[in-house]
This record gives C-alpha cells, structure tokens and sequence, in this order.
C-alpha cells in the first residue's frame, strides 16, 4: 500500500501535517521529496504546537506563573 503524506521536519523529527490511520509502532519506508519554496505550506504556529501533544495540568493557562 503506498499513500502520499505531508509533514513538517522539525530538524529532528517529522510531523504528518494531518491524520494518519496507521496503528502505534507500524514500520513504514519513508521517501522524502522536498517542495520547492514556491509550493511549501506554510504551518501556523497552532498546528505545530498540537503536533506535539504537549501534555500539562488542566489549569496550566489560568496559572501559568505558579508554573513557570
């Protein structure tokens, strides 16, 4: 099965820039093609921060000083 994902590398790291239906730990061979300026997407901040699934308090925004 071949299927064609967009990701961002974070230098380290790539983040599929939506969904993938692939179970946890599933191998996958990986070709990168790198877009030319022109056709990249850019990622709003908001994307970039959900795809790391920072995880924190609930009240983390409400206190944020009692935990900085």
């Amino acid at each position: 099965m071949v299927e064609k994902i967009a990701a961002v590398f974070d230098g380290k790291v790539f983040y599929p820039t939506e969904p993938i239906a692939l179970p946890a730990l599933t191998r996958v061979r990986i070709s990168v093609e790198i877009l030319p300026p022109d056709q990249q997407e850019g990622v709003s901040f908001l994307m970039a921060a959900r795809s790391l699934k920072l995880q924190g308090p609930p009240d983390w925004s409400t206190n944020i000083d009692k935990y900085l």
